[in-house]
């Protein structure tokens, strides 16, 4: 990730010959002086320049710099999917909260919760939802678009032992299964080229391994 250049720094005054600083309104802003020059330059959209990083690269996550009255941003370069070009942003839809947007240069990965967590946009992970500060929030993710849902009873395995991530055969297409994780979150997974999923060894195996196939 780089930073971008500026020109001059015009009226800042460089505290010290040589280093990087802050600019006293803009949080996203700041001055490389070089013997006494500065030259001012912008963190990437979306990151915050951070004054008491030791790195290099001084520019970090909002909820990891404390900009106190740096109150004043870049204008926006963001997309459908990401408000700025970096960062770590909720799902546009308010009742989706268990999902989350990771924005890189503009480019996004869509990246869910563990199960039963909430994303809080401003502490940048998933939390409790009682953390979280957000309402509204659907149960959607408890089921699939097929209508396929966790069974709310444990699964045991054959030794009578709880089963933490059980599995499930799809209705109608043998190499396709889905998993529940932690029991309660569905997820649809699918085998291999040239397998099928065995019900009962719970694994994608070779078609003749299968019985009934």
């Amino acid at each position: 990730m780089y930073i971008l250049p500026r020109v001059s720094g015009g009226a800042f005054t460089c505290p010290q010959k040589y280093g990087q600083f802050e600019d006293p309104k803009q949080c996203d802003k700041f001055y490389e002086c070089d013997d006494g020059v500065a030259t001012e330059k912008l963190c990437p959209d979306g990151l915050m320049f951070d004054p008491l990083n030791r790195k290099v690269n001084k520019c970090d996550q909002p909820f990891n710099v404390d900009c106190g009255d740096r109150i004043e941003l870049q204008p926006p370069k963001g997309n459908q999917h990401c408000p700025r070009k970096n960062g770590y942003f909720a799902h546009p839809d308010p009742a989706v909260c268990h999902l989350f947007y990771n924005c890189i240069d503009g480019e996004y990965t869509e990246v869910p919760c563990t199960p039963g967590l909430h994303f809080d946009e401003y502490q940048g992970t998933c939390v409790w939802p009682e953390s979280s500060g957000r309402s509204g929030c659907s149960k959607s993710e408890s089921k699939l678009k097929d209508g396929f849902e966790c069974p709310k009873e444990a699964q045991a395995d054959g030794n009578g032992q709880a089963v933490a991530h059980p599995k499930f055969p799809h209705p109608e297409d043998c190499q396709k299964f889905y998993v529940c994780l932690n029991g309660v979150q569905p997820r649809e997974l699918g085998c291999s080229l040239g397998e099928v999923y065995n019900e009962e060894d719970q694994k994608c195996d070779a078609p003749e391994n299968v019985p009934g196939w």
